[in-house]
């Protein structure tokens, strides 16, 4: 590659960041870091009427959280700032008005009242939806139709008006996709999209050309969702005199519902009890909470992984890819064309073995932030993390070593229950060895069970069950090593009186 990559996430602040986005953010870093190249975050907000306060903060908040944070963006600046779209708004009428005087674009002065009498008039059974294009275009209020004096004196006397593109007749626009290969579209299908809005605020399709083009952007990947405006940004790319700059394209694969079809949305992880947000999201008009990963207890390692496995593997059989090895194996080339099904119980797996191949230092903080400090923390951690898919499973694996249970599973230890037990665990606790870790307190454990002719078996469930509460837990000598004599010693009576009364 010739040109230094440069490639660029550009969302809208609107509310919660899809998991589709996040891969996009991890598709377009992963190939500006394996080439050498920056990656730009862009927030476009020319929509200000879907603006969401908080919803910029939330999307910077969520890349830092994945560690994928870019090199020039609203809040690092950059040699091409301002990264804000709304604070470029004076930029792009420019081009609009040179479109204007190629011909290549226009005036349209229709009121919505016309837009809808327009849409009620070309209404056909086979075209429910009638679009502004060329075989409606001379019969509305624009300068194609209106002659040059009269387009003069609208524009004088601040009508309101927007401009939209000319799309040719009949014409095919085609391009290479990376990902798809070659695509092409008959423009006699597509409407002419406004270009500038009323209020002067540029819509997608100028801001994404203008912006790639002034921030030197060589590669756009962007949700397949976009495929169809392609053929109109290739076109103002060419009109614009830009064509030998334009980005390399490609449209990724949709995030598909794990039942049926179509893109994965909000809804189906509502109605099927998982996440699609990176992060927990508070809609600042309503207050409602929609969780994300990231509180539900993944791993941001893990999260981004299993991200870069919908829609795309290295060839090989490997599923676990740290951030670092994405980088070097990543390659657009074994992008998927088709979507890829979302699998919550997947997203999970991906969890737990990051979990389990986690060491303890990297665990800590996030467990201090689930459970709280504890001496033995880290011994604690160590013993249980096998038995963690989320995070916030070291909850119930673990909470039994910071709070002595309030209520036994005694309906496991009751029914074969005798004389001969109890007094085992009272001979137990009067002879602790001195030495207290969890293999001195096997021997004698097994010692004291062998003298009074009882299988080990027949009471280390009851001794699990006192010490935890449950049929649940790791090692049980382990357990009570970290327990200490005193707490051990405690919880043992406190069942042995229980099961007397």
């Amino acid at each position: 590659m010739d040109k230094k990559v440069r490639v660029r996430f550009a969302p809208s602040p609107t509310g919660g960041l899809h998991l589709g986005g996040v891969r996009t953010v991890l598709y377009n870093y992963l190939f500006a870091r394996r080439h050498g190249g920056d990656f730009v975050l862009r927030i476009e907000d020319t929509d200000q009427t879907r603006y969401v306060p908080g919803a910029e903060e939330y999307i910077y908040e969520c890349l830092k959280w994945c560690g994928l944070e870019p090199d020039e963006s609203p809040q690092k600046g950059g040699p091409h700032a301002p990264y804000r779209q709304s604070e470029r708004k004076e930029l792009y009428r420019q081009y609009a008005e040179f479109l204007v005087k190629e011909g290549k674009a226009y005036y349209a002065f229709d009121s919505p009242e016309e837009l809808e009498t327009m849409r009620e008039r070309f209404k056909k059974a086979d075209k429910p939806s009638p679009q502004y294009d060329h075989t409606v275009r001379m019969q509305m209020r624009n300068s194609c139709s209106l002659t040059f004096e009269e387009t003069q004196r609208l524009l004088e006397d601040g009508v309101p008006h927007v401009i939209r593109i000319r799309m040719p007749e009949n014409e095919t626009v085609t391009f290479n996709d990376m990902i798809r290969g070659e695509v092409s579209f008959n423009t006699s299908l597509i409407d002419d999209k406004v270009l500038l809005k009323a209020d002067g605020m540029p819509t997608y399709h100028l801001a994404v050309v203008v912006d790639d083009y002034l921030m030197k952007i060589t590669h756009a990947f962007r949700g397949e969702e976009w495929l169809p405006s392609s053929p109109v940004h290739v076109l103002l790319w060419k009109y614009l005199g830009w064509e030998d700059a334009m980005p390399q394209w490609a449209h990724l694969p949709l995030i598909l519902k794990p039942d049926g079809n179509g893109k994965l949305s909000k809804r189906d992880g509502d109605r099927l009890g998982f996440p699609v947000f990176a992060m927990n999201w508070t809609d600042p008009g309503t207050n409602e909470i929609t969780q994300g990963f990231r509180e539900l207890g993944f791993l941001p390692e893990a999260f981004v992984n299993m991200l870069a496995m919908l829609g795309w593997n290295d060839g090989t059989d490997q599923e676990l890819f740290s951030l670092e090895e994405l980088v070097q194996k990543f390659n657009i080339d074994r992008v998927h064309k088709g979507g890829a099904k979302f699998d919550f119980d997947k997203a999970k797996w991906f969890n737990h073995e990051w979990i389990k191949k986690s060491d303890v230092n990297r665990l800590l903080p996030e467990v201090k932030n689930i459970l709280g400090d504890h001496p033995q923390l880290e011994q604690i951690i160590a013993l249980v993390k096998e038995r963690c898919t989320l995070l916030t499973d070291f909850k119930e694996q673990a909470g039994f070593f910071f709070q002595t249970p309030e209520k036994w599973d005694l309906a496991a230890i009751q029914p074969k229950w005798n004389a001969v037990k109890q007094n085992f665990f009272n001979e137990l606790m009067n002879q602790w060895p001195a030495q207290w870790d969890a293999a001195t307190l096997e021997t004698q454990f097994k010692s004291l069970a062998a003298a009074a002719h009882i299988k080990p078996g027949e009471v280390l469930l009851p001794l699990r069950i006192m010490l935890v509460g449950g049929k649940f837990g790791p090692g049980v000598f382990d357990i009570a090593a970290v327990l200490g004599k005193e707490e051990t010693t405690l919880r043992i009576q406190k069942v042995l009186e229980q099961l007397q009364a």
